[in-house]
């Protein structure tokens, strides 16, 4: 009679087999900007890592107690309750120097990653200096740091032309931004216009600072090595051995999207973003709201002036920190249990609790405004700015509206 009801037509699944099956496969898919017209020789850019030794389990397909067959007591067969579903990430890479494409993933670092991409083009891991996103071009703007959009690009920038430059330190300030790739280079990010790098040609945005006077920096963080730049005595001539990306031939037809023709407007679209962190494991989360992306612009000037380097995964990081902080002391007892080793003097925190603030600022007003900032804008101008200037006479009357 079992063997019955389990082949009778129409038969409806328990409410719980309808549960359990929806959760072998996941409800969400990611669209990558290569491979989408061959879906079936493609591997999914989305799977969930525990459905197949799940299966087995759940008693689809098999007599037991969930169908009315087999023996045992009601709760016999079933698995325990499945943890959380964990996506697995696929990301395409190039060489930014041109190269195949290639397929990543199982990665929870930028150490990692460069590993995995080491692998896919079968280079030594220590050669990949760092990536951009979105881009083969070394631009610092999309230089990938702690986060990575799960629709992003990635373009692996390698090891090229080594070379050493004697510098004059003439002034205290050498006109240097450094940051890091998080996995033991540093490198120029920024070069002040008029100072006394941009003076040296052969010095580039771009270029990994091997060794400062013969002392290798490898494997030293971007504020290690700005002090140490910040410590050369003005007046005296030293050393300093880079290395420059590899470069394509005068980087003429290279990709300009970074994927193929018609894959631009797929790139940086997605609404996710891989979060990558130094202690921990990766997580998939929401892009930064308005506010934590004000704030961590703010939070990284502010880096940049006080300690000479640039780095989002930092200022997001403090910014994480101080977002629900009620006031300074919070704040640096905060940065101080989490970011120590940075030795953040007092001003410099009480400077990140205000650009936290303003942003906090900024963002609620233009968000109870009706069309964004430029009304906002005009409209603050037209009550308290306008009066003033007609009521002194500078400016004339204003047209009718």
């Amino acid at each position: 009679m079992g063997e019955k009801r389990l082949k009778a037509p129409g038969q409806v699944l328990s409410p719980l087999s309808a549960l359990q099956i929806s959760r072998v496969r996941p409800r969400f898919s990611l669209l990558m900007p290569l491979g989408l017209g061959r879906r079936k020789k493609a591997p999914p850019l989305v799977e969930n890592e525990e459905a197949e030794p799940g299966r087995g389990g759940l008693g689809v397909g098999e007599p037991g107690p969930l169908g009315g067959g087999g023996a045992g007591g009601p709760h016999m067969g079933l698995p325990p309750p499945p943890p959380a579903l964990r996506p697995r990430l696929v990301f395409h890479t190039q060489l930014a120097h041109g190269s195949p494409t290639g397929r990543i993933e199982g990665f929870t670092n930028v150490k990692e990653l460069y590993g995995k991409i080491a692998e896919a083009f079968r280079l030594p891991a220590a050669e990949v200096m760092f990536c951009t996103l979105n881009t083969h071009k070394v631009d610092m703007d999309k230089l990938l740091g702690g986060q990575i959009g799960l629709e992003d690009f990635i373009f692996a920038h390698v090891k090229g032309q080594r070379k050493e430059v004697e510098v004059f330190k003439s002034e205290e300030a050498l006109g240097l931004t450094i940051t890091d790739n998080g996995a033991g280079y540093a490198f120029i990010k920024r070069i002040k216009e008029g100072s006394v790098i941009d003076h040296i040609q052969l010095i580039s945005v771009g270029d990994m600072i091997e060794a400062i006077n013969g002392q290798s920096l490898l494997g030293c963080r971007h504020y290690e090595v700005a002090r140490l730049l910040k410590e050369l005595p003005r007046g005296r001539t030293f050393t300093l051995k880079l290395t420059e990306p590899r470069k394509a031939f005068d980087m003429i037809g290279v990709r300009s999207g970074g994927g193929r023709p018609g894959s631009g407007p797929q790139l940086g679209t997605g609404r996710g973003t891989l979060r990558l962190r130094s202690r921990g494991p990766a997580t998939v989360e929401d892009v930064p709201s308005a506010f934590e992306e004000k704030a961590i612009e703010k939070v990284d000037d502010l880096l940049e002036s006080y300690m000479g380097i640039r780095d989002t995964e930092l200022a997001a990081t403090m910014v994480e920190l101080g977002k629900d902080k009620r006031n300074p002391d919070e704040l640096a007892e905060a940065l101080d249990e989490r970011l120590g080793d940075f030795a953040f003097p007092d001003e410099f925190v009480f400077d990140v609790w205000g650009a936290i603030g303003d942003a906090k600022v900024l963002t609620s007003w233009i968000s109870r405004c009706p069309g964004g900032a430029t009304p906002c804008i005009l409209g603050v101008w037209s009550v308290f700015v306008g009066p003033v200037l007609d009521h002194s006479g500078v400016s004339g009357p204003h047209p009718s509206t």
